[in-house]
């Protein structure tokens, strides 16, 4: 309250009552408020650039700290790894010619071995996959340069490249008119034209002269949320502190627990130990004295034990603990049972729920990550023509054509498969799904399956004279087979999912 409302408070405190309720339904947003609850809260705004350039490094640094001694953060990047990647990605090509597709995907997935793919023939390629996971939330990103050598199945291959190596000796300069900031040039539209890489000896030392590698052969795999963002920040960011009091706290909580386990004895003396003439007393101390289970021990003269018993129980130490959980996974954008993999207090729904929201987090990974295999798979494909393994005639006319495909990944074991069985027959019959993408989820080729399914039925009628066609797709007239075991309420299941015609 202002001097004037002071005065207009004692003339009229009618009028001054109505002067404050006005003033405060006028004010602004709290966290703009710079009253005394928010006095230490400073904060200015910056390009996402300027902001991260000073904290990138040290961030990066302390998240591979984590990242090598703390289990929290291993269990944040393992929920990633499994599901973002998980078993690899199977390629469907879908070029419109079956013997072509075929052709293809036998030729990648020779190429996608370590020997084939890896220019240092350590990883295969879903491997790089999963360390490309790792790397980004913990460094923020990687890179993958394109190198054409002469050996392996194709002459494209890949190397992975850490951030680090980026040369950004120079925080801004210019090159062929174009800009250079953290180790990238830049056009005048922030649009990367090139990389500047630095060049280590085997023992880990670096060159003085950095290696420029155009942008068309490097791929940067990391998330931009910003659009002034130049270069990636660790996606472990807004979680570190966290994980950081956890480590912390439990090395706190493990003393004491060591600490009270211990059984020791003081021996505590009347008079001193004196030496003979001159000498005095030993004046031992107490540097670097360490309980130990068992330990017996000799007290100076004078002095006595005065233990500090830390309260609180083990218990309390445990709710803490599942709180920095919940907060780190929460920051994450997962459940706390995706990544503390804790299911005792979890019902069949809220896991069900739980699945679908983490899917959701997962699913923008993999969009960035299948970004990044398209680019992979159209240089591998144009790698494969020109080195004739892959005889395409019009493929220069019609890439686009050709680059067609789709990647799909083995599915994950189901919770209850009565009741996903049941909901995937029930989507099929009423058309809300097609076999082909009934195949898809289940980490087939629609095409195989349906080969797979032809093959048994041919067997088992020309060897052994069985009719396994009512057991696959139900009773004449398209009735369900009648089941002993889970399906509906009343003891029967539609059909099983291979039941439809195809496409």
């Amino acid at each position: 309250m202002n001097i004037i409302d002071r005065v207009i408070g004692w003339f009229s405190p009618q009028r001054g009552y109505a002067r404050a309720a006005w003033r405060g339904a006028l004010r602004h947003y709290d966290a703009g408020d710079g009253s005394r609850l928010n006095a230490n809260w400073r904060a200015i705004n910056t390009s996402a650039e300027q902001t991260d350039r000073y904290s990138r490094d040290t961030i990066r640094a302390r998240a591979r700290d984590l990242e090598r001694n703390s289990d929290m953060l291993n269990a944040v990047i393992g929920a990633f790894g499994r599901n973002i990647v998980g078993g690899g990605f199977n390629l469907q090509a879908e070029t419109g010619d079956t013997d072509l597709n075929q052709q293809i995907e036998k030729l990648w997935t020779q190429w996608c071995k370590k020997r084939n793919c890896d220019v240092t023939g350590a990883q295969s390629f879903s491997q790089m996959l999963r360390m490309a996971v790792r790397r980004k939330k913990v460094d923020g990103g990687m890179l993958f340069v394109k190198r054409y050598t002469g050996d392996g199945l194709l002459p494209f291959k890949l190397q992975a490249m850490e951030v680090d190596e980026l040369d950004g000796s120079a925080i801004t300069a210019r090159h062929k008119g174009n800009r250079v900031c953290g180790g990238i040039e830049y056009t005048p539209y922030n649009k990367p034209v090139g990389y500047w890489f630095r060049q280590y000896s085997i023992d880990g030392v670096t060159s003085p002269e950095p290696v420029y590698v155009e942008a068309k052969d490097v791929i940067f795999y990391f998330s931009k949320r910003r659009p002034s963002q130049l270069r990636e920040m660790s996606d472990m960011a807004p979680t570190l502190s966290r994980i950081r009091d956890a480590n912390e706290f439990m090395v706190a909580e493990n003393t004491k627990q060591r600490i009270l386990a211990c059984v020791a004895l003081f021996i505590k003396k009347i008079n001193p130990n004196l030496g003979r003439g001159r000498a005095s007393a030993s004046g031992k101390g107490y540097d670097r004295r360490m309980f130990t289970p068992g330990m017996v021990n000799e007290l100076e003269a004078g002095d006595e034990v005065d233990m500090i018993n830390p309260q609180g129980q083990a218990t309390d130490a445990a709710q803490y603990v599942k709180l920095l959980n919940r907060l780190v996974a929460a920051g994450q954008g997962l459940s706390y049972e995706a990544v503390a993999r804790d299911m005792s207090g979890s019902t069949y729904s809220s896991t069900r729920q739980n699945l679908i929201e983490d899917g959701m987090t997962y699913a923008d990974e993999v969009e960035l990550l299948v970004e990044v295999i398209d680019e992979i798979y159209e240089s591998f494909l144009i790698s494969a023509v020109l080195a004739d393994k892959v005889r395409i005639p019009d493929f220069w006319a019609k890439k686009d054509v050709y680059f067609a495909h789709e990647w799909v990944k083995p599915p994950k074991p189901w919770i209850d498969p009565a009741k996903e069985a049941t909901a995937v027959m029930t989507a099929l019959k009423t058309g809300q799904k097609t076999f082909k993408q009934i195949a898809a989820e289940n980490g087939k080729d629609w095409r195989d399956q349906v080969d797979d399914i032809a093959e048994v039925l041919e067997y088992a009628q020309d060897v052994h004279g069985l009719d396994l066609s009512s057991m696959i797709f139900g009773q004449q007239g398209g009735e369900p087979a009648p089941v002993t075991g889970g399906g509906d309420s009343d003891g029967k299941v539609n059909e099983d999912e291979g039941g439809g015609d195809g496409e």
